[in-house]
C-alpha cells in the first residue's frame, strides 16, 4: 500500500477552518492520507472533529479490493469509513447537540468531487446533525463498534417476535457482537462456529467450537457472519425442518446451495440488510444500560498517519480482530 500526505492550509482541527485530513482511496489498491477542502457547514449541519475510526474488513476491503458490486454512488476517489466516534466541534442553532458532546457518526459526504463512500474516515466531518447521535463519554473508542453492534441487532430482530439463531458462523467481531447480543435479548446462548483456532478463544457466556466437532444436525435457525459463499449446503445439512438461515455478512461471490437437502427440510433464508436508527438507538441503550458490553474486540490501533499499514494489518493479519484508527495528533501535521 502507498501512502502520502497532502498538508497545506490550516489545521482541520482551527475553529473555523474549512478543511480536513481524510483517507481517500483513489482506486483500488491505491491509499492516500490528503488534505480536502470542507464547505461551511449549512444551518442544520454540525462539525465534528473525530478521534477515532474504524476500519471495516467487510465492506472496507471490497472497497480496497475493487470488488464491490457497483451500486449508485459508487467509484473513485473516495473516502471510506462508516464507524467514527468524535466530539461536537460547532453545533447549528436550532439543534440539541453542544460544542464537546461525544458523538457517533455513520458517515459524511462533505467533500466535494470526492466521493463519501461511506466517507467517515477523515479527521474533521460536516454533517447534518441526525447523523451525529450522541453516546456516553466513556464510550470513548469503543464507541467506533455501534454500527457493527447495530448491523448485529438487525440480523437478529428485523421484527420483535423473531426468532433469535441458535447456530452463529463466524467468530469475529461481528460473530462475538451477535453471540452477546443474543444473551443480552435473553435467549439461550448460542452455540458458535470457528474454523481458525487463533480465533477460537474469547467465548463470554456461549459454547464456542471447530465445526467438524459438532455433531448437531438439527439447529432451528443458524445466522451466518462468516462472509463464506461456499457455506450454504453445510449449513442447510445442519437445519432442522422448516429452519432458517440467515444470511449476516457480505458476499462477493454468488450464492448457490443443493436443492433437494434444502426442499426435504423445507428450509427459509433470510438476508438481513442495513441497520436502521431503531437498531441503534436499541444497542446504545444496552450498552448504557450494562447488558452488552464492547470490551476486548477492538484489538489494534494506529495513528491515522499510518493509515497505510492499519489497512494492510487490518485485512491481513488474522490477530487482528478490529483495527482503528486514532485522529487526535493530525492537527499538528
Amino acid at each position: 500500500m502507498n501512502t502520502q500526505s497532502h498538508i497545506s492550509g490550516k489545521s482541520p482541527h482551527t475553529p473555523g477552518g474549512r478543511s480536513t485530513f481524510a483517507v481517500v482511496f483513489q482506486q483500488p489498491k491505491q491509499l492516500e492520507v490528503s488534505r480536502l477542502s470542507l464547505p461551511e457547514p449549512a444551518s442544520d449541519e454540525v462539525v465534528v472533529d473525530i478521534d477515532w475510526s474504524g476500519i471495516s474488513t467487510g465492506t472496507e476491503r471490497l472497497l480496497w479490493t475493487g470488488k464491490m458490486p457497483m451500486f449508485p454512488g459508487m467509484g473513485y476517489p473516495l473516502v471510506p469509513g462508516y464507524e467514527s466516534v468524535g466530539r461536537v466541534a460547532m453545533g447549528c442553532d436550532s439543534g440539541s447537540l453542544r460544542e464537546g458532546d461525544m458523538v457517533f457518526v455513520p458517515g459524511a459526504s462533505c467533500y466535494g468531487e470526492i466521493r463519501g463512500l461511506f466517507g467517515g474516515t477523515a479527521s474533521r466531518l460536516i454533517v447534518p446533525e441526525s447523523r451525529a447521535m450522541k453516546i456516553q463519554p466513556q464510550l470513548a473508542e469503543k464507541g467506533t463498534l455501534l454500527a457493527l453492534a447495530a448491523t448485529a441487532y438487525h440480523a437478529l430482530k428485523p421484527t420483535p417476535d423473531a426468532a433469535l439463531p441458535e447456530l452463529i458462523v463466524g467468530h469475529g467481531v461481528l460473530g462475538r457482537l451477535l453471540a452477546r447480543l443474543v444473551i443480552a435479548l435473553e435467549g439461550k446462548p448460542p452455540v458458535v462456529w470457528e474454523t481458525q483456532e487463533r480465533r477460537r478463544t474469547g467465548a463470554t457466556g456461549y459454547t464456542l467450537v471447530d465445526p467438524q466437532q459438532d455433531n448437531q444436525n438439527a439447529y432451528q435457525t443458524i445466522l451466518d457472519a462468516s462472509g463464506d459463499s461456499s457455506l450454504l449446503d453445510t449449513l442447510i445439512s445442519r437445519l432442522a425442518k422448516g429452519g432458517e438461515i440467515i444470511l449476516a455478512g457480505f458476499y462477493s461471490q454468488p450464492l448457490q446451495f443443493a436443492f433437494p437437502p434444502a426442499f426435504m427440510r423445507e428450509a427459509r433464508m433470510r438476508v438481513a440488510a442495513e441497520w436502521q436508527p431503531g437498531d441503534f438507538e436499541a444497542v446504545r441503550s444496552l450498552c448504557e444500560s450494562g447488558a452488552l458490553s464492547l470490551d476486548g474486540l477492538i484489538t489494534h490501533e494506529l495513528p491515522a498517519d499510518q493509515a497505510a499499514n492499519a489497512y494492510q494489518q487490518a485485512f491481513e493479519d488474522s490477530d487482528c480482530l478490529k483495527m482503528i484508527l486514532n485522529w487526535k495528533g493530525m492537527s499538528s501535521c
